[in-house]
């Protein structure tokens, strides 16, 4: 099969897939293609299969591959003086495999509160947590104490284990946490994602508007 560049056809078929949560048909994809040929919308479909980001799926259907879901990684950026643009080739990856080791002990759970901001947690975001009877001290964990879940770091005394928050500025508000009965660990922390608050209206394109 001649050279051909995927990734424009890759990126509408997944921001069709993120809408409508289906993989269309052949006819279908030609229309959102914009490609007259079927024979064309078929190499297409090929190469997408032979790259595994589509694969055959019951009833002469297509449904996602193993690679579909993965995301095009830049290149560092600094957040501090601005830095030349690189020319170099993007790579792609999946954000399960960048967070999650064990998908089937993996449980996601949303944040309320702001115990825990002087570790960048904050209100609202969505912490990955595993699966794990068992913490080291000073790790951030998700546990039960008294029948009740709340995510602190763990920590031990002459009294024995306990948790705690992470926020200087309302330390006051936050004493340790001691059981008066049980602490178990449901699990330790994995890492977090964000929704960035974005402003509206999105009025200026900068370089375009002078």
């Amino acid at each position: 099969m001649q050279p051909l560049d995927i990734s424009s056809y890759l990126g509408r078929l997944q921001d069709y897939y993120a809408r409508e949560k289906i993989i269309p048909s052949t006819t279908q994809l030609s229309t959102l293609w914009n490609v007259k040929a079927r024979s064309w919308t078929h190499q297409i479909v090929q190469r997408l299969k032979e790259e595994n980001f589509l694969e055959n799926a019951p009833g002469s259907r297509l449904r996602p591959g193993s690679r579909f879901f993965e995301r095009t990684v830049g290149p560092g950026v600094r957040a501090g003086r601005p830095q030349q643009t690189a020319d170099v080739q993007p790579e792609l990856l999946r954000i399960d495999d960048y967070l999650i080791k064990k998908p089937s002990q993996t449980i996601l759970f949303p944040v309320k509160g702001d115990s825990m901001i002087d570790l960048g947690i904050l209100e609202g975001d969505m912490v990955i947590i595993e699966r794990s009877s068992s913490a080291s001290l000073g790790e951030v964990v998700l546990a039960i104490v008294d029948n009740e879940f709340t995510l602190k770091v763990l920590a031990r005394d002459k009294e024995g284990y306990y948790l705690e928050a992470r926020n200087e500025t309302r330390s006051k508000e936050y004493p340790p946490i001691r059981p008066q009965h049980k602490l178990e660990i449901y699990g330790f922390y994995v890492g977090l994602f964000r929704k960035a608050q974005v402003p509206a209206p999105r009025l200026h394109h900068l370089g375009l508007d002078r």
